[in-house]
């Protein structure tokens, strides 16, 4: 084995062994793309380069970065981002102090971006200014290209918007274009960005599918009487399905009013007339897919207003109401469900096309409506949606008799080793659950619950508000 040579007159003790110091380059822990992205949605070139736009609330900007949706290796890094309302073209101004790999390598911010922006990213500013210029009629040239749609239809069951906010304005006007026509493709390729930034868990929709169609709520702009321009408000995507034997059905996938018009009932009014096309060319019914909660609230605050002039749903809300008010539903053994007649469920997807799945919803509200005073049966109203709840959750025979789970060996997750069987012979059974896993459950039940009667609580509140 080899040995370090020593100085022959080399003194052991008079010098210490020197240790030898390693140093440990800091962790780059990232950074939240929310913490250094701002985007901003801009009608002039002159709000480009400050914050005078309106700065847009992304839902979810971590599925763009990486695996863990972090930025890394940058140090003090800014990212703006200008939106064009005009041309929905984009410009993003990067900043930083620094860069290193900390680890994590250094993310390609320009990939990342254009996973968002495409190809609307444009990267010379310059460019990006000309087209508040070069693409003012934009829209304008798309809007064109639109069937303008009806008012008015014969059956009388067209509603028109008679609010006071500053969606009631003549100025406003929807158009369809089906979606393989080349203009409203180009503009939705546009208007992509906004889709997977305001709309959680969105997916731009195939725009060579025919059977899509696009609708657009503009305002018409004049600075003179030869130059009319229009300003885009919100749009929605519907898709059109094939119903036997020679109808067809209307799915809205997806609907989306531009940020610095939200909450003054443009999204309403973009409602009103979706559902206005789908009664006057008689479809089967208008669907949601996937409703959030916000325009689930629109929506059925829309229908809500509709059902209470309708005369078949509010005579069948009365009787219900009458029965409902003969006694404690506490103090019964059986408590019904007070649903709808089917007739009427029926004939309201006929005449107003509102689904079975949405009337159940708007009926539960227009009971509550009909309980004057509501504080009177207030107990008995709640028994009657915690009792839905309960069913939906866990299925209509929630004691779930005949049913065991028992625990099983495994080499996996003790947590998740179990097997569920059905008794033999008539043996009672039932799901087992311990004290405590009975007590969360009932928590979960109780808090959905609330959710709900605090949802029926506002909309009954602000459809009140508007026929007083």
């Amino acid at each position: 084995m080899g040995k370090k040579q020593q100085h022959p007159n080399a003194d052991p003790l008079s010098e210490p062994k020197k240790k030898r110091r390693v140093g440990f380059s800091s962790i780059d822990a990232g950074v939240e793309p929310n913490d250094c992205i701002k985007i901003y949605l801009v009608s002039t070139k002159e709000e480009v380069g400050t914050s005078d736009g309106f700065c847009i609330n992304p839902v979810d900007l971590n599925s763009f970065f990486e695996e863990d949706g972090k930025i890394y290796g940058y140090q003090g890094l800014k990212i703006t981002i200008w939106v064009s309302s005009i041309s929905f073209c984009a410009h993003a101004d990067i900043s930083f102090q620094g860069t290193s790999d900390g680890g994590k390598g250094i993310t390609d911010l320009k990939s990342a971006l254009e996973k968002i922006f495409g190809e609307t990213l444009l990267e010379n500013k310059d460019d990006f200014l000309q087209t508040f210029s070069t693409e003012v009629n934009f829209i304008s040239s798309v809007v064109s290209h639109g069937e303008k749609l009806q008012t008015k239809a014969s059956n009388g069951h067209i509603t028109h918007f008679n609010g006071n906010s500053d969606a009631a304005s003549s100025d406003l006007e929807v158009v369809r274009l089906k979606i393989d026509n080349l203009a409203a493709g180009h503009l939705y390729s546009r208007l992509v960005p906004l889709v997977l930034l305001l709309v959680d868990g969105s997916n731009p929709i195939d725009v060579t599918d025919s059977s899509w169609e696009l609708y657009l709520l503009s305002q018409k702009k004049s600075d003179l009487p030869e130059n009319t321009q229009h300003l885009l408000l919100g749009f929605a995507a519907l898709y059109r399905f094939y119903h036997y034997p020679d109808g067809s059905r209307l799915r809205l996938s997806q609907i989306l009013v531009l940020p610095p018009y939200q909450h003054k009932g443009y999204g309403s009014h973009l409602v009103e007339a979706l559902s206005n096309v789908a009664i006057s060319e008689n479809v089967y019914d208008l669907t949601v897919e996937e409703p959030l909660d916000y325009f689930q609230h629109v929506r059925t605050s829309f229908d809500i207003k509709r059902l209470l002039s309708f005369e078949s749903a509010q005579d069948a809300v009365k009787s219900t109401v009458s029965r409902l008010k003969q006694g404690k539903l506490s103090k019964k053994t059986h408590i019904p469900r007070f649903l709808p007649p089917p007739d009427v469920v029926e004939e309201v997807r006929k005449t107003l096309k509102i689904n079975k799945k949405q009337f159940l919803q708007c009926w539960e509200i227009l009971i509550y409506l009909g309980l004057d005073p509501i504080e009177k049966h207030m107990e008995d109203y709640v028994t009657i949606i915690s009792n839905r709840v309960k069913a939906d959750i866990l299925g209509k025979d929630s004691e779930t008799t005949g049913k065991q789970v028992i625990d099983i060996p495994s080499v996996h997750d003790v947590e998740t080793s179990f097997v569920m069987f059905r008794s033999q012979n008539g043996e009672v059974g039932g799901v087992q659950m311990d004290e405590d896993q009975t007590k969360t459950q009932e928590q979960q039940l109780q808090q959905l619950v609330d959710e709900r009667i605090n949802e029926v609580k506002l909309i009954a509140e602000k459809v009140s508000r508007k026929h007083i």
